[in-house]
């Protein structure tokens, strides 16, 4: 009885390891209602969570939103990018004033784990770096990223008016020369409020890299993203 007890709470120190979010299964996924990919921007509320995501930095910076599944990883993913200067890990789309991590977690708020990009236009393009996105997600997985399965790490790309025609044409050329057959299932929605992600989330690929590595190969993602996309 001590070794079965013993060999089920490393088990469960093991999955905690590997987990981006608190336990969500495939059968914990549920379908919220998205006001903000029905409605203009126009039409959403001036407030509050689905209220249209707005740029409000004075210094020149751009800024788009994308969820690609763990938060962590699309962190990482984007800040290695030329004229990238941070990613933002936090929460949007869903019903919830400002959500917290294990609220995102439940599957009911309808909240996306995604990343705000903030980058210089002058180096480089929201087009190109929508462009990029794909390459970092599975797009053709409706029910979460990897080994992360449930609502909150489906994959979405929230725009703004002025984004959205880049952001169509992207998937458009990428449905016409995507080198799998697998449908594209990942949206394009209204971006409404981003709210940021507690901080122990922040760079955790920096501060956490050990434990961080282990969970991204662990997850499989690299290896699936080859398979998909084949060698960058």
């Amino acid at each position: 009885m001590k070794n079965l007890l013993t060999t089920a709470l490393t088990a469960t120190f093991s999955l905690a390891l590997f987990a981006c979010a608190p336990g969500q299964t495939v059968e914990s996924v549920e379908t919220s209602t998205q006001v903000a990919s029905t409605q203009v921007a126009a039409e959403l509320p001036a407030t509050g969570p689905q209220a249209a995501f707005k740029n409000t930095r004075g210094d020149g910076l751009a800024e788009m939103i994308v969820a690609g599944g763990c938060f962590w990883c699309t962190e990482y993913d984007f800040e290695k990018i030329t004229g990238v200067k941070d990613a933002v890990s936090g929460y949007t789309g869903g019903i919830l004033d400002n959500p917290g991590y294990k609220q995102v977690g439940t599957n009911r708020t309808g909240h996306y784990e995604a990343v705000k990009v903030i980058y210089d236009p002058n180096v480089v393009s929201y087009r190109k770096l929508i462009d990029y996105y794909w390459r970092t997600v599975d797009p053709t997985d409706d029910r979460g990223q990897f080994c992360d399965k449930g609502a909150s790490y489906r994959t979405a790309i929230f725009v703004t008016p002025a984004q959205r025609g880049d952001a169509e044409q992207s998937l458009a050329e990428v449905e016409a020369k995507k080198p799998f057959s697998d449908d594209i299932v990942t949206p394009i929605l209204t971006a409404t409020t981003f709210y940021d992600a507690e901080d122990y989330h922040q760079n955790y690929y920096k501060r956490n890299p050990v434990r961080y590595k282990r969970y991204r190969n662990g997850c499989g993602r690299d290896a699936r993203l080859q398979e998909l996309w084949g060698a960058n």
